[in-house]
């Protein structure tokens, strides 16, 4: 019988990855895949994380099981970052479970959505590409809009069309910010507008909160979703700590679901501890119980949100020195200067992808998207120089 599977295409960025570690040139360039870099290249463990796993190592008592909701210490730790301090129970309306980083929340969210009865996802495109693959592998439509204008904009005229056709079996997913893979963000105002139009098409938000702090900052990251549950009923937030813990292989994320009444929790999130139950059975302890270390200690707290900063702080330099080069050959760099979070599109065709590979040694998706991350001060000049070689 297995030999009646198909054979499936291989995921792309992870052919990426095994073509630049076989490259030999030493000035090569890696802006495929998505973790943070230092201006030396490294991904390294944040500095309150290595604190909290030591106290982990002497403290921890046990590695018995948690159940399908985790470690609930650490959902509720993260609460007042996500909705806020004065808000975080939301008149007891919101409760969370612990996943295995934010891609187990989002199969989480999108099969509850299909329990519920929603049969179609909105999603602005470009978007991460494993949005689509889990909700075709659940059997959910996706209706798609697009997420920017060619002039490197927010297209609301798109959303707000897509939303005025919508039905009552519809959910949009929306990034929360640092949108994946464009860097394109909603303003405030936009956000407050998209409030509005969810709540008037009485569609089911699911909002993918992913890269808070890499942005604006953490409070200001987390604008767009508390702006839209306050205007709707109910709603479903899927949460990584994967880029902004720095905890990418330990896979730490969360899925929190808000009901319009306090008495419907309970039976909404059962279905989420039986969804987890059959994917996952419990989610691994080591990366949430470190964050839970983290925020339950006001000095490692601290210590994080210094370490964010400087991630944050690095990648607006990258930014700013890109925008400042203005044009490279045909290409305008820009806009780049004003988006956020590690990914931007830079406009290439897929033959000059490839000739910025093989002729540059530099890597990124075909689709044209960077990680800006993968620049450094030392690199970035070279980066530059070859965009302007290829389409110039």
């Amino acid at each position: 019988m297995l030999s009646n599977l198909q054979q499936q295409p291989a995921d792309a960025l992870l052919a990426l990855i095994k073509l630049h570690n076989a490259d030999p040139r030493a000035d090569k360039i890696d802006l495929g895949v998505g973790v943070y870099r230092t201006g030396q290249g490294d991904t390294p463990v944040f500095a309150a994380i290595k604190a909290a796993e030591r106290k982990l190592v002497e403290e921890q008592d046990s590695k018995a099981y948690l159940g399908p909701e985790g470690d609930m210490a650490f959902v509720e730790a993260l609460m007042p970052y996500v909705f806020g301090k004065d808000t975080a129970d939301m008149g007891g309306r919101i409760e969370g479970m612990q996943t295995p980083g934010g891609t187990g929340s989002l199969r989480v969210a999108l099969a509850m959505a299909k329990r519920a009865g929603i049969e179609r996802i909105i999603v602005g495109v470009p978007s991460w590409p494993n949005h689509a693959q889990i909700c075709a592998d659940l059997g959910l439509a996706v209706v798609e809009f697009n997420h920017a204008t060619t002039g490197g904009r927010t297209d609301m005229e798109a959303l707000g069309t897509a939303l005025g056709r919508a039905g009552e079996r519809d959910a949009i997913l929306l990034h929360g910010c640092c949108h994946n893979p464009t860097g394109i963000d909603y303003s405030h105002a936009e956000w407050d507008e998209i409030a509005h139009l969810v709540a008037e098409a009485k569609v089911l938000p699911i909002l993918d909160l992913a890269y808070q702090g890499l942005g604006n900052g953490m409070e200001e990251d987390a604008y767009g979703v508390r702006r839209v549950l306050v205007a709707v009923p109910e709603a479903l937030v899927s949460y990584s700590c994967d880029k902004n813990f720095g905890l990418y292989r330990d896979r730490v994320g969360a899925l929190y679901v808000m009901a319009a009444v306090p008495e419907d929790l309970p039976r909404m999130m059962s279905n989420g501890h039986m969804l987890a139950r059959a994917n996952w059975s419990q989610p691994p302890d080591h990366g949430a119980a470190a964050v839970r270390e983290v925020l339950a200690d006001e000095a490692l707290t601290a210590q994080w949100l210094d370490e964010l900063d400087q991630m944050r702080e690095r990648m607006r330099q990258v930014r700013a020195k890109l925008a400042a080069a203005g044009t490279a050959g045909a290409v305008d760099l820009t806009p780049l200067g004003g988006q956020n979070g590690l990914f931007s599109i830079v406009p290439l065709s897929k033959d000059q992808v490839l000739e910025m590979r093989e002729k540059h040694g530099i890597y990124m998706a075909g689709s044209g998207r960077i990680n800006v991350a993968g620049l450094t001060m030392g690199n970035i000049d070279k980066f530059i120089a070859a965009v302007a070689d290829v389409t110039g």
